[in-house]
């Protein structure tokens, strides 16, 4: 089996981060789900844990940041296309999440967006043509 990632994330309104995250395309696990936590699942193997900040309490003794006002992690996802990278911008943006925290990058063979959800967590998009890649790398 696949490692699989799990990003914890503390989150002051519950059903709102729900309902933001279905929009960027993440789909809910009942499962992992109650009135304190809910999991959301980007692929099979990259989940987002929605805890409320009671339950993210449980795990840490240290205090909860306000990711609006300082940067503790960057999450970044791959997409398939250019294209996607900016549906799943605007699918945010349409969400009440924020477009474009930091700058768009644009090398050609590599695309990248970014969106902060209702919390401010910072997520980025990168789309990514390998073979160009490959290629820019060997020039440098």
């Amino acid at each position: 089996m696949p490692k699989m990632i799990f990003v914890n994330l503390p989150v002051t309104d519950l059903k709102r981060s729900i309902a933001f995250y279905e929009a960027v395309g993440a789909r809910l696990n009942p499962q992992f789900t109650d009135e304190t936590a809910a999991c959301m699942v980007f692929s099979e193997t990259i989940h987002a844990m929605l805890l409320t900040h009671d339950k993210y309490r449980q795990f840490t003794q240290k205090p909860i940041a306000d990711a609006h006002a300082a940067s503790g992690v960057l999450i970044c996802l791959s997409a398939e296309s250019r294209a996607e990278v900016d549906a799943m911008v605007g699918q945010a943006a349409g969400a009440g999440g924020r477009a474009d925290p930091g700058k768009v990058q644009d090398y050609g063979f590599m695309y990248g967006r970014s969106f902060e959800d209702p919390d401010g967590h910072h997520w980025e998009i990168m789309w990514m043509d390998m073979a160009a890649a490959q290629k820019a790398m060997e020039r440098a």
